[in-house]
């Protein structure tokens, strides 16, 4: 994906950055919209009302959570356990935020504010590979603004089918999940620590869903994190 930024992002009129930026995540815009809709859906299935769904979408703004606490309120999970679960979802956007920050800590507070806000794995991966003279806030801004219209489209469309369309669920909807994070991850796929890290989180998981273990997704992603980190010691590769 990297050989698709316009890497002089910095240089374009506030205008034309918005439109980069845009046209730039469009394809994983796209690729989450079915991701949206089940987790529409899911929300009235959980017995929310149509605005507070729409509010989750608006508010949240965070796939996994909304799909994974929408289960959890749905079998009436505690609130301390709903609480813990989004935590560990979203632990991965401290990682994201830190390797950022050498990008955007020269901006306004409120700018940050505003990207730490349409911060997702999305614009991460559209967006990580520039440097600091690269960064622009308003091409950050087009790509994260315009995914999160998107998304909110996508979760209204899904709260007025759940109405009509019962166990949207069931309709595999739910693959879109995985086929967005496979075409986040593959591109950056560069060096033997990074290709170690995801195949060995790749059977982890598999095999601790299969081992039906509770909290294997998490356990999976450090072990294999901690791997990668390893061989990237050991055959000292740059970052």
């Amino acid at each position: 994906m990297s050989e698709n930024i316009p890497l002089d992002t910095a240089k374009l009129s506030t205008s034309q950055a918005i439109f980069k930026g845009a046209l730039i995540i469009l394809p994983l815009s796209i690729a989450v919209i079915p991701w949206g809709i089940l987790a529409g859906s899911l929300a009235v299935e959980a017995g929310l009302l149509d605005t507070q769904a729409q509010a989750v979408s608006a508010l949240v703004f965070a796939g996994s959570v909304q799909l994974v606490g929408m289960g959890l309120i749905k079998a009436g999970a505690s609130l301390a356990t709903l609480l813990l679960t989004t935590l560990f979802l979203t632990s991965r956007h401290l990682l994201y935020s830190a390797t950022l920050r050498t990008r955007i800590s020269h901006l306004p507070i409120h700018q940050r504010l505003i990207l730490g806000f349409l911060l997702t794995d999305e614009l991460f991966a559209v967006c990580s590979h520039q440097t600091r003279k690269q960064f622009s806030f308003w091409y950050a801004f087009g790509a994260g603004f315009s995914f999160y219209i998107i998304w909110q489209l996508a979760s209204l469309s899904g709260i007025l089918l759940g109405q009509s369309i019962p166990n949207l669920d069931q309709y595999g909807l739910d693959f879109a999940v995985a086929a967005t994070f496979i075409a986040i991850v593959l591109p950056t796929i560069k060096k033997l620590s990074v290709l170690v890290t995801v195949v060995i989180a790749l059977f982890l998981s598999v095999t601790f869903s299969v081992l039906e273990i509770e909290g294997g997704i998490i356990y999976s992603s450090l072990i294999a994190m901690s791997f990668g980190y390893a061989v990237s010691m050991i055959r000292k590769e740059p970052l």
